[in-house]
């Protein structure tokens, strides 16, 4: 399918964007460009797990607060915020380099986006990614949001071409901070150096953005009850602790902690990282 400037379908907010967007070719489900709040996600295509666990906490609850979630289909944090989304029954569009027809990277969410998502591109159909495209589509990914929330970028990185171009459209930048001697903080650490607001949680971004009041969407909203349930599992929603942090977070003894962590372990909900750090799993965080 295909849309043009000033027709009723078309999103207002890419009016703006110079160069000019011609025509946007859909495929899927076309209620995703609906009137609704928008936030898009970007971040590094080879991200940690923690980025991974955040994108698909992010895409989860701002789809489940009725947001539609906007990222590039890209490998990591891209892919992270659109399976997050959809997992929560959410509407999620994809940005592409590439023909509607040709998505790029193929795969099962390209399919999968295409079956409950949708996949927008003002590239035509035949058209394959091409490195010029990227850019391109990154204006269009800033026009389509209200914000735009990086997870993890270096200092030169898509994300941050994407952010600059939300500024200029006067949008409001997010990012999520993390370990200021990781590489993929760098970038992060920039923005925020130019503006850009830190956030914990989506709620705290629904409330920035929107004046939500935070009790609309808690932190633990589509957490499986035995993470809800646990003041040690707890300690780890959107975190990465070890055994000796979590024991003085949640006040409890470290064999303990120690116990129900292996249990956790086995029945999928928490993974063992390098140094000894603990993570709720990426399913667990869906």
């Amino acid at each position: 399918m295909r849309i043009a400037p000033g027709g009723p379908s078309w999103p207002e907010g890419l009016d703006a964007l110079r160069p000019a967007v011609p025509e946007l070719w859909l495929r899927g489900d076309t209620k995703c460009l609906a009137p609704a709040p928008r936030i898009a996600i970007v971040g590094s295509r080879s991200p940690t797990g923690y980025g991974i666990d955040q994108a698909r906490r992010f895409g989860a609850g701002l789809a489940r607060a009725g947001c539609t979630v906007v990222s590039g289909m890209a490998r990591g944090i891209d892919a992270a915020a659109h399976e997050g989304a959809l997992d929560a029954g959410g509407r999620t569009i994809a940005v592409l380099g590439s023909g509607v027809d040709r998505p790029w990277p193929a795969g099962p969410l390209a399919g999968r986006l295409a079956e409950e998502g949708l996949l927008v591109s003002e590239f035509g159909p035949g058209v394959g990614p091409r490195r010029h495209h990227f850019p391109l589509r990154n204006r269009i990914l800033a026009g389509l949001a209200d914000g735009v929330l990086v997870v993890e970028a270096a200092v030169t990185s898509g994300s941050r071409i994407t952010a600059r171009w939300a500024l200029d459209l006067g949008r409001d930048v997010f990012c999520i901070p993390g370990r200021i001697d990781h590489p993929l903080a760098r970038g992060v650490l920039q923005l925020i150096r130019e503006g850009a607001q830190p956030v914990e949680g989506p709620a705290q971004l629904l409330e920035d953005l929107y004046g939500v009041a935070p009790g609309m969407l808690t932190e633990q909203d589509g957490l499986p009850p035995a993470i809800q349930a646990s003041p040690i599992l707890r300690t780890l929603i959107g975190e990465t602790r070890t055994v000796e942090e979590i024991a003085q977070v949640a006040s409890l003894d470290i064999n303990a902690v120690l116990s129900e962590l292996v249990r956790a372990e086995l029945d999928g909900h928490v993974t063992r990282g390098p140094g000894g750090l603990w993570r709720l799993t990426g399913s667990s965080t869906r």
